[in-house]
């Protein structure tokens, strides 16, 4: 017998190679059935007009949103997805902290994604991306992904409730 050898481990990795290929396969059909399920919608039409936001985002944020109805403000959706800080008010403090990170686990962090793409992959110069860059400079690039996950929470609202698009990228 070798050294290092392990009875049975090259069965064991050529099924776990097995399964992994299979949950790839899944994966992409999932992912095919969701771009036909999002081209076949008007609001994942609408919100994908956004540089960054994909059928994922726009999937999520339309399936979580529902109807756009539901917010009297569209600021309210930055809040109903996490995306307001902490906040601390008493007689002697006033505090502001961290985002609160309530409502929708899912929606959030794909908010987030799209906030990073915008501001890490996308070439063009609009008025969102540039308003990104200025807090980045200010406050870091953390806070700037934050700060426009939550603006793009609010945008997206208003443009579901309005059924515009976004305004052409220069």
């Amino acid at each position: 017998m070798q050294a290092g050898y392990i009875p049975g481990l090259g069965d064991t990795i050529a099924s776990l190679l097995f399964v992994h290929a299979e949950l790839v396969e899944q994966i992409k059909a999932m992912d095919r059935r969701l771009r036909i399920m999002a081209s076949r919608s008007q609001a994942c039409e609408i919100l994908m007009t956004i540089p960054g936001v994909g059928v994922q985002t726009s999937a999520a944020f339309a399936a979580a949103v529902d109807e756009a109805g539901r917010f009297r403000q569209s600021r309210n959706a930055g809040a109903y997805f996490g995306f307001v800080p902490r906040g601390h008010r008493s007689g002697e403090l006033d505090w502001t902290g961290r985002v609160t990170e309530h409502g929708d686990g899912i929606v959030r962090p794909l908010f987030y994604e799209a906030a990073n793409s915008i501001l890490t992959r996308s070439r063009e110069t609009f008025a969102l991306k540039t308003w990104a860059m200025k807090i980045a400079k200010r406050r870091g690039p953390k806070k700037a992904r934050v700060a426009l996950a939550r603006r793009l929470a609010v945008i997206m609202h208003a443009m579901l409730r309005d059924g515009t698009f976004f305004p052409s990228v220069r």
